[in-house]
């Protein structure tokens, strides 16, 4: 059987020159400087040459004659600034990678902490609007050496601003390529994409507000766990990389003003740490934009799955992952995993990060525990 990352990116690096990184002065920490809670976004002033320099560099992600040994990957290298215009309507429109796909692990453990395959649930589409039915999901796009990427993220709360969060939540391999590769860039967040599920005609022709209702939000600082950017991506040890593939990202506002983006969308959900496990978990339901075959090819339109989750352990001694019987594919990375807590509240439990090749009808996502934890603190404070 033959595992993909069901989202949206074959792998290979974000360059920079070292001079230009340089001058931007590295940022520290997690991710690169981002704006306050509420601020204006991070935005690189014109009369910087260099920061003009750079800017131009990555406009169309930068790849022509990159370096590979120069490609940012440490926690501190992600650097994303804004180039205004960028996510114009055709890339919006356009953006279509898919993941390559790799072998997929034994997942024959014999510590009791693997279930049988749950059966294939039918994927089914949202309701439009989307920003209505789910509200705090939309699309993440990117740019890799082999093109405008894309794959699925959620509004998530932020406990230290109530009612105003700038958080994402999606899976570490859309930021990032894992052991072999670093940091992907022009890395934004579009709430509700396409809202009104738009299709042929209509959707050539669409104008910005209806791809983009909310706008455009660039990552300012984004966080992966130390597990993915060591093993993750296409390296050998990728196996037991997969139960950490989960990443946080502190986005700007696109329209420079001090509206937050859960103000914006007018959502966003709590994350649930050491939820209980798929043993213990009555219903998990997972949202997505899927765009590989059977659906459009670009992920136009959301999806959910929901059903009964089982445990699935890809590596001995690596944390259970959840496993849900679910027929969307690749472009649904990074999607929300969502359950009920005891006082019925939504809380996201979970990310879309693998599936199968052979179209047996299921994702995979990780459970989020303290590392997970400490990777959601280090980006909101």
């Amino acid at each position: 059987m033959r595992l993909i990352r069901v989202l949206a990116v074959l792998t290979v690096p974000l360059v920079v020159l070292a001079a230009l990184v340089a001058s931007c002065g590295s940022p520290k920490g997690t991710g690169s400087a981002s704006a306050g809670n509420g601020s204006p976004p991070l935005t690189l002033p014109s009369e910087n040459r260099d920061l003009e320099k750079l800017r131009e560099a990555l406009r169309d992600g930068g790849w022509k004659d990159w370096d590979k040994a120069k490609w940012l990957r440490e926690a501190a290298d992600f650097l994303n600034p804004i180039i205004e215009g960028l996510w114009d309507l055709d890339r919006l429109r356009d953006a279509n990678k898919l993941p390559g796909e790799e072998d997929r692990p034994d997942i024959s453990t014999d510590d009791g902490t693997t279930d049988p395959q749950p059966a294939a649930v039918q994927a089914k589409r949202l309701n439009r609007p989307f920003h209505t039915a789910s509200p705090a999901t939309g699309k993440l796009l990117f740019d890799t050496p082999e093109g405008q990427a894309v794959c699925s993220a959620t509004v998530v709360s932020d406990p230290a601003h109530p009612g105003k969060s700038n958080l994402v939540w999606t899976a570490g391999h859309c930021v990032h390529a894992g052991a072999q590769g670093g940091w992907y860039r022009n890395v934004v967040f579009v709430p509700s994409y396409n809202d009104q599920g738009l299709t042929g005609s209509r959707l050539q022709g669409a104008s910005m507000r209806q791809l983009a209702p909310y706008g455009t939000w660039w990552a300012a600082r984004a966080a992966v766990s130390q597990q993915w950017i060591d093993d993750g991506g296409e390296s050998s040890r990728a196996a037991s990389a997969y139960p950490y593939d989960f990443a946080v990202l502190k986005v700007s506002n696109p329209n420079n003003t001090h509206q937050t983006l859960e103000e914006a969308v007018g959502s966003a959900v709590p994350v649930w740490f050491d939820a209980p496990t798929s043993a213990d978990i009555d219903r998990l339901e997972a949202r997505g934009y899927p765009a590989a075959a059977p659906y459009d090819g670009y992920g136009y339109q959301q999806y959910r799955c929901s059903g009964d989750p089982v445990r699935l352990t890809v590596k001995a001694r690596t944390p259970p992952m959840h496993w849900l019987g679910c027929t969307m594919t690749a472009g649904s990375s990074g999607g929300g995993w969502f359950a009920r807590k005891a006082d019925r509240t939504l809380a996201l439990v979970s990310n879309t990060s693998i599936g199968p090749k052979d179209g047996n009808g299921w994702l995979a996502g990780p459970h989020l525990g303290s590392e997970a934890k400490q990777l959601f603190d280090s980006v909101r404070k």
